[in-house]
């Protein structure tokens, strides 16, 4: 695994009295080459007719930002074939596209293309950092003006920060208070207030933050859709997962050694486990009452460990939620919603599953239960991995 990670998450408030947002954010990751490609692009108006327009160019973006064509060849690609509006005489959609890869050493290279979208911001610790794009100008048929294209290729290192929203930020609490609304500068300024009361703020939380006073200053009634998007470089938050016990009671003590030594939080998932590790940590397990539901079995405690969970059934539970990507809010207050926050915050989860049979379950000679185990962190894994950008390994003992 990597010593350096990329966090990437967004946050989005629709439009006051709309279902579906008219700002659409795509992310994906080619594990090949370590490549990431965030695209926030916002069609005109709002409800379904900008999904659908910010839908397609955001899709035509992202398509084109993985293959080998240069970047802002794409852009030119995608600017020829959407259409300009009639009446505005305004293109359809605004886009930002941001290639990001970590090459070598502990900088990330990003490469950067923004549409008609409020300029980006990338903050060096609390500070922000200003330079100028390339400018590309654009004929296109129909449109009132001459489109401009912004390029820049900028490089992060660990504790930078790239920040990417729409208009319905830097515009939010347009009124007699703020005549041209948040601008830019407002937004610059906020950041940099969050992250000096909060180094350590995640890409979620910064994102969140600004959506929300965004939404504040529109009196809590969106006038526009709202969406903050944000690439934090960090060293990696390590997880080690351990379920199910080992093939022998000889390697019992190789586990505990790997947990006493491994740097990061700790989960034990699995009663006949978290017996283990008890014994040989001499360290006692005990019940938390607090940390239950009518679906899941209680968490317990335990000295030098973040959170002990039942096995199969909570691990079961834990990867339904990460395939429907669940916010963690709408989870009861169990062990599934304490072991995906754990997930949540991690960048890189590295689980150790155990071989032996549970005898107390099933036939000795038919080794069932031990796919059920793999086939659950294979998709633990997947989940992670596809929904969440998060870096994982396993290994078993």
């Amino acid at each position: 695994m990597n010593d350096i990670f990329i966090d990437v998450d967004y946050a989005q408030i629709y439009k006051h009295g709309q279902k579906i947002g008219g700002d659409v954010f795509l992310l994906s990751r080619n594990p090949e080459n370590d490549q990431i490609v965030c695209t926030l692009s916002d069609g005109l108006g709002s409800g379904v007719k900008a999904n659908v327009l910010a839908s397609l160019t955001a899709r035509m973006a992202h398509k084109l930002s993985f293959s080998p064509m240069d970047l802002t060849h794409s852009a030119r690609i995608i600017m020829n074939t959407l259409p300009v509006c009639k009446e505005r005489k305004i293109s359809y959609a605004t886009f930002t596209i941001a290639d990001i890869r970590h090459e070598e050493g502990e900088e990330v290279k990003v490469n950067l293309v923004e549409y008609d979208n409020p300029s980006a911001l990338v903050f060096r610790g609390p500070n922000s950092y200003l330079w100028q794009p390339e400018r590309i100008d654009l004929e296109r048929e129909g449109a009132f003006k001459q489109e401009v294209l912004g390029h820049s290729q900028l490089k992060l290192s660990i504790g930078s920060r790239l920040v990417i929203f729409s208009d319905g930020v830097t515009q939010a609490g347009m009124g007699k208070a703020l005549p041209l609304g948040w601008r830019l500068e407002g937004v610059r300024s906020f950041a940099h207030d969050q992250i000096e009361a909060n180094p350590d703020i995640s890409s979620h939380d910064l994102a969140q933050a600004i959506v929300c006073r965004a939404h504040s200053l529109d009196r809590l009634s969106a006038k526009d859709d709202i969406t903050c998007m944000v690439v934090y470089v960090r060293k990696p938050r390590r997880t080690l997962v351990v379920t199910g016990p080992p093939f022998t009671p000889e390697h019992d003590q190789d586990l505990v050694e790997k947990i006493r030594h491994f740097e990061g939080k700790k989960i034990v998932s699995g009663g006949t486990t978290a017996q283990i590790v008890s014994r040989l940590l001499e360290k006692p397990l005990k019940v938390d009452m607090s940390c239950w539901s009518p679906q899941v079995p209680p968490c317990s405690t335990m000295e030098g460990i973040d959170l002990v969970t039942e096995g199969m059934l909570t691990l079961s539970k834990v990867a339904i939620a990460l395939e429907q990507k669940k916010p963690v809010r709408s989870l009861p207050n169990d062990a599934v919603r304490k072991f995906i926050q754990v997930m949540q915050e991690s960048d890189q989860v590295h689980f150790i599953v155990g071989t032996k049979i549970n005898e107390a379950h099933q036939d000795p000679n038919i080794p069932v239960e031990i796919g059920i185990r793999r086939t659950l962190i294979g998709r633990l894994r997947k989940a992670l991995e596809d929904n969440y950008l998060k870096e994982t390994s396993q290994e078993y003992i």
